[in-house]
């Protein structure tokens, strides 16, 4: 999995070719082009009859925008003035990304993997959808979810988004997602929700079972520099914050159709925790665990002792096959499937205490660990 952002943030040493400079080429050549369909255009009408030349002004007005809820322009309308574009320079490199404002005095939710390059000095830049800029700060970061708070220093009064759910969240919803890939502010793609409840390991380079995401899958187009922007319904309320996309390796870390989002239930409460306490909390079952070698699940390698796994009585060397009615495949799907969850919650965990032992479900009140 690649992260959504600045994947692969250039060295200070290694130039970065920014999607603006992208952008221009393709408008260089598009002007190419043009130039030449309009001289054979030209030619055409000049050289025909009077009865085939065109008379008609041309008009270059457009309806106004008056787009029926629903519609992606509708959407695009509401969500384009709450998404903003970050920009991150350090002795370290230089990255970027997007963010999502949640309140009217600057509070914005991006991505930890965005704004990481910062933590330990570094300047923090915001773009805005009118294209002003405001320098920020971060208020709190949770490498474990993948998310950050970031504050922009503005005496403007921004524009919050409007806040969903992803409880109700469905396959085949229709969705967009608004963010600054390779630098583009901006931009909105769409597509559908693809898949719930995937297991992804979000976090860039630094990326393994502790920062497995529970994630919404979609097919929209997400790439290099959407991280930290936001997933919409079409009513133009957050669902997810992009996190992270799947390649096809050898270099390629364009969008395939593989998108994931960390759900706006999750990232809400980490976010609302890093405001009001600067660190976030997270459930824990109290094991470690892998892929069953044998069969499908999660096997526990270890129990905390005194933890809600070991007052349950799981042991080393079960298999955990279920969380409720949620089947689990493997390690990174427990994970998933726990990390969803907030601490205090009493969850049904099935398992059996070997390979081919029968199953045993029992009730786990989840801890709690920074």
């Amino acid at each position: 999995m690649q992260p959504g952002h600045d994947d692969g943030v250039p060295s200070a040493s290694a130039p970065r070719k920014s999607g603006r400079g992208l952008l221009a080429a393709g408008l260089v050549a598009a002007m190419l082009i043009s130039g030449g369909l309009g001289g054979w255009i030209g030619a055409t009408v000049a050289g025909g009859d009077a009865g085939s030349r065109l008379s008609s002004p041309i008009s270059a007005s457009q309806p106004v925008g008056n787009a029926p809820d629903g519609t992606v322009e509708a959407v695009a309308d509401k969500v384009l003035p709450s998404v903003v574009s970050i920009d991150i320079r350090a002795q370290a490199g230089r990255g970027e990304g997007s963010g999502v404002v949640l309140t009217p005095d600057g509070l914005i939710i991006t991505n930890n993997h965005v704004v990481a390059l910062a933590v330990n000095g570094g300047q923090i830049q915001v773009r805005f959808d009118d294209g002003s800029t405001a320098p920020a700060t971060i208020v709190g970061t949770d490498p474990a979810t993948d998310i950050a708070v970031i504050k922009a220093d503005t005496t403007r009064s921004l524009t919050p988004i409007a806040l969903g759910t992803s409880a109700t969240l469905d396959e085949g919803q229709a969705v967009a997602a608004v963010g600054s890939p390779l630098g583009l502010s901006g931009t909105v793609t769409t597509g559908i929700v693809s898949a719930l409840e995937r297991p992804v390991r979000a976090g860039g380079e630094e990326s393994d079972q502790n920062t497995v995401i529970d994630a919404i899958q979609t097919d929209a187009a997400v790439n290099p520099g959407n991280s930290g922007g936001a997933l919409v319904n079409m009513n133009g309320e957050l669902v997810g914050i992009n996190s992270a996309i799947a390649s096809l390796g050898s270099g390629s870390t364009g969008s395939i159709g593989l998108g994931f989002a960390i759900p706006v239930d999750q990232a809400r409460r980490i976010a609302d925790q890093l405001i009001k306490q600067g660190f976030a909390t997270r459930a824990v079952l109290g094991v470690s665990v892998s892929d069953s070698p044998e069969s499908d699940g999660a096997l526990v390698r270890s129990t905390e002792v005194g933890g809600p796994a070991d007052q349950a009585g799981l042991r080393e060397g079960a298999i955990i096959t279920k969380v409720g009615e949620r089947v689990i495949e493997g390690g990174d799907a427990l994970v998933a499937a726990i990390r969803s969850r907030a601490p205090g919650d009493t969850i049904s965990v099935t398992y059996a205490a070997r390979v081919g032992g029968e199953p045993t479900t029992v009730d786990v009140v989840l801890g709690e660990a920074r």
